[in-house]
């Protein structure tokens, strides 16, 4: 076992809260492998923040976690806690830190996890978030675990998609999830070399953002159109209800849903989550507390989850230009 365990900590939890992501699974045994290589016990903690309140847990050990990092979804579950956000819910949380002498939590998820952690923290734990999320939509972090997986998962199953709507010569509009960020619809669209792809971050203009683009495209000689729709930017149906009335054609609407959100992580979401789990593990062995785990390009940081938690996020410039030249032809 290495001995760099500085902060003499002795037992940690590991938890998932909020939406599952592809790659939580890999960055949970990263966290229970790298505890043991340090001499610290790992405790899972199901079903997050509710289930750190109800005492739901299982020690988990290396054989634990063989096989999972392959697996989508989260093998400790995961659910969001109204009781956690109250004073009182929080007080039994840490209670349960107590009995359990838990020294330390990891806690995977997005930005709700991470103001969760930051409560927790407030009554003596320390506390580490690893960001996992397919929307990538975490203002201090380049990257969350998930949305690699995820993009790729759109991207198969517009490729499909446009086999139908080539026979047919339709249009096809998808909408993929994201929630009120538009990262996974611009790296999808560019991916899929959609006619049109709507974003949050751009308000709405049918004219501009989809029937000219249409027009071009039909110009150019194609006879299929892919508009990829982020679901925060506007409603699919209504989107596809505006070119049947306004161009003629007969688009096909698609919601690919939390289709999205399951499936084998891809080896990026893999690699990313175990470092995250192993840089979080050193951490709290280093007796370090409130600390959010970071993608800054290829490294890993980490940061002040207060700080953290304040910081914004754009899409690319440089990406979203891209997009703009490449689509409508």
């Amino acid at each position: 076992m290495e001995n760099e365990n500085t902060g003499a900590v002795r037992r940690i939890g590991v938890l998932t809260s909020g939406g599952d992501a592809p790659g939580m699974n890999a960055a949970i045994r990263s966290v229970v492998r790298s505890a043991y290589r340090r001499g610290i016990e790992c405790i899972g903690i199901r079903r997050g923040w509710a289930g750190l309140i109800s005492g739901d847990f299982a020690p988990m050990t290396g054989s634990d976690v063989s096989r999972i990092i392959n697996r989508g979804g989260t093998v400790l579950y995961t659910a969001r806690s109204d009781e956690f956000r109250t004073e009182a819910g929080q007080q039994k949380a840490a209670a349960t830190c107590k009995l359990l002498g838990l020294e330390g939590i990891v806690a995977i998820g997005g930005d709700g996890t991470f103001r969760g952690a930051l409560d927790l923290s407030r009554y003596g734990v320390s506390v580490v978030g690893i960001p996992g999320t397919i929307d990538n939509d975490i203002g201090c972090t380049d990257y969350t675990i998930g949305f690699d997986t995820a993009a790729n998962t759109a991207v198969d199953c517009i490729d499909r998609l446009r086999d139908t709507m080539q026979s047919h010569e339709r249009c096809a509009v998808v909408e993929v999830m994201g929630r009120h960020a538009g990262y996974l619809a611009l790296h999808v669209g560019v991916a899929v070399g959609a006619t049109a792809v709507l974003v949050p971050e751009y308000p709405y203009n049918f004219d501009e953002h989809v029937a000219e683009k249409i027009r071009r495209a039909r110009l150019s000689g194609k006879t299929n159109f892919i508009i990829v729709v982020a679901e925060g930017a506007v409603s699919a149906v209504s989107v596809g209800e505006q070119i049947r009335a306004e161009l003629g054609l007969d688009p096909r609407v698609t919601i690919l849903g939390h289709i999205q959100r399951g499936g084998a992580p891809t080896v990026k979401d893999r690699v990313m989550a175990t470092r995250m789990g192993y840089e979080a593990v050193r951490l709290l062995s280093e007796g370090k507390t409130n600390r959010i785990i970071c993608a800054e390009g290829d490294k890993i940081v980490d940061r002040d989850i207060a700080e953290a938690l304040q910081m914004k996020k754009t899409l690319n410039p440089e990406e979203f230009k891209v997009m703009t030249v490449m689509t409508g032809t």
